[in-house]
């Protein structure tokens, strides 16, 4: 059985207002029935507290739906921010899509 994959390619800020479009753009995938979904943070320069709590979110609609969700192509500025609030114990993160690619699709 083939995997559904998705990758969403987040930019810019991740504030409140891309943080309630993420949610819904997860949402309707969820909804679409992936079984994977990677968020590609390479163009994210910045992510506020409401960014984060939108992070969770997604997390927890992806796993409610018996889903999976990765993160890759993280800033080292975003690195910081998710080993300070121990959200890298949460994200399984990858260096890059390839990474990913690699790591979780040729072991299912």
């Amino acid at each position: 059985m083939k995997l559904s994959v998705t990758v969403l390619e987040l930019s810019g800020i991740l504030d409140g207002i891309r943080g309630n479009e993420l949610r819904r753009e997860v949402s309707n995938i969820v909804a679409n029935g992936a079984d994977i979904l990677l968020l590609d943070l390479k163009e994210v320069k910045f992510i506020d507290s409401s960014g984060l709590g939108a992070l969770v979110s997604a997390m927890q609609m992806v796993r409610t739906a018996n889903g999976k969700l990765f993160v890759c192509s993280i800033s080292d500025q975003v690195r910081m921010l998710f080993e300070l609030t121990k959200m890298d114990r949460i994200f399984q993160t990858f260096a890059d899509q390839d990474e990913f690619n690699r790591q979780v699709l040729t072991t299912q």
